[in-house]
């Protein structure tokens, strides 16, 4: 199954940090429960790994609210073997 991974943005003042968190935390969702936090480091952000179909599915369990800033990007690991091929190919 495909990997995604998404990236929330939300505004840096406070009231922000709080309202994005129980947004995540209230709507119940085991993958939005389990994303985690920059804001206490200054970047105000929520970063969540998800297995799903789709880049759709994988923006779906974005709350409304936040949907149209995520960033969505599916994620790919390579072996020894694969890289040895991409670099044959592009040689």
């Amino acid at each position: 199954m495909p990997r995604f991974f998404i990236e929330v943005p939300h505004p840096s003042d406070a009231m922000s940090c709080v309202e994005a968190a129980d947004i995540f935390v209230r709507t119940g969702s085991h993958f939005l429960t389990r994303a985690e936090w920059g804001c206490m480091d200054g970047e105000h952000k929520a970063w969540i790994i998800v297995d799903v179909e789709t880049k759709e599915d994988a923006r779906a369990i974005v709350p409304p609210a936040y949907r149209s800033q995520a960033r969505i990007v599916q994620l790919t690991t390579f072996s020894l073997a694969q890289v040895a091929e991409l670099r044959r190919q592009h040689s």
